[in-house]
């Protein structure tokens, strides 16, 4: 196997990783979340290396702080507000036969 191709499989390996690394943060937010939090502590230890430490740091997940303006809905009671002045309408769905 030649140099080129090896690097060409690993750039690819890194998009197609990336690609389901920003698929699970959208379907699984939750997961993901726990997964954060756990490689956080586990980089964050006392006795570790100083760089380590901060990855660590900055891996942690945020915190909902229990607001409605901090858009973390997890409760669900949290929506988008339309602008002032904007009529909201709700349209039926139709459901058409196939033809």
């Amino acid at each position: 196997m030649s140099t080129g191709l090896l690097a060409q499989y690993l750039l690819i390996g890194l998009a197609v990783l990336g690609s389901v690394l920003i698929v699970l943060r959208k379907l699984a937010p939750q997961l993901t979340s726990r997964w954060l939090a756990a490689a956080s502590i586990r980089c964050n230890q006392p006795g570790r290396a100083a760089w380590l430490r901060a990855v660590g740091r900055r891996l942690q997940p945020k915190q909902a702080t229990g607001d409605c303006s901090d858009g973390c809905s997890t409760c669900g009671a949290c929506g988008t507000k339309p602008p002032a002045g904007a009529k909201v309408e709700a349209t039926p769905l139709e459901f058409r036969p196939r033809k």
